[in-house]
């Protein structure tokens, strides 16, 4: 693995795939967590924000149709939007690269890229 660099990956995503194949193409073999098996805690989630700079309602998935369902005319707090994204992980924006201090959402894909700067 490349040191410093994780990629919170769904395999079935093409983004997702797009944006490890980027990385890899570049010669990083990041960690791949499969968030979707092993959600997040509170923590990760709270420190992927910072890393991010985003608050929680930028990486949830609003097109998702549990989103539609479920969550549409939620007013959650932070802190209870952060229950629902570790109680439904395929909410979580995909994917997220992390290196060091920073972090992407690779959509597009070449997003991930900034991180190499």
């Amino acid at each position: 693995m490349s040191e410093g660099f994780v990629i919170y990956h769904n395999p079935r995503c093409r983004k997702s795939r797009e944006s490890l194949a980027l990385l890899e193409e570049q010669g990083i073999k990041p960690e791949v967590k499969r968030y979707l098996e092993n959600p997040p805690s509170r923590e990760e989630l709270k420190l992927l924000l910072a890393k991010l700079d985003l608050k929680v309602d930028d990486i949830i998935r609003k097109e998702e149709k549990i989103y539609k369902e479920r969550f549409r005319n939620c007013t959650f707090t932070e802190d209870e939007w952060l229950d629902v994204l570790i109680e439904e992980p395929k909410l979580i924006q995909r994917p997220i690269v992390v290196h060091g201090a920073r972090a992407r959402i690779g959509r597009p894909p070449e997003n991930v890229l900034n991180l190499l700067k």
